[in-house]
């Protein structure tokens, strides 16, 4: 988590991880695209903000929360 700053804004890939980007991005929650917006819907991930018609971010403080209460809960 010490990834994290709580006042960032980040993107699917940066949460999520790409292992094809250079270099490969890790994981802050590994889950797929799909599982990923399974959860936004259902509310067990944090809601997104949209910036433009195709950029879309989390913030840093909610993906800590996140982290947090899966830390707990595992």
């Amino acid at each position: 988590m010490s990834q994290l700053n709580p006042s960032s804004l980040y993107r699917l890939k940066q949460i999520i991880g790409d292992r094809k980007s250079d270099p490969p991005l890790t994981p802050i929650i590994p889950v797929s695209p799909s599982t990923w917006w399974r959860g936004v819907k259902e509310g067990r991930f944090p809601k997104p903000q949209k910036l433009s018609a195709k950029v879309t971010v989390w913030k840093g403080a909610d993906l800590i929360a996140l982290v947090e209460d899966l830390d707990y809960a595992g």
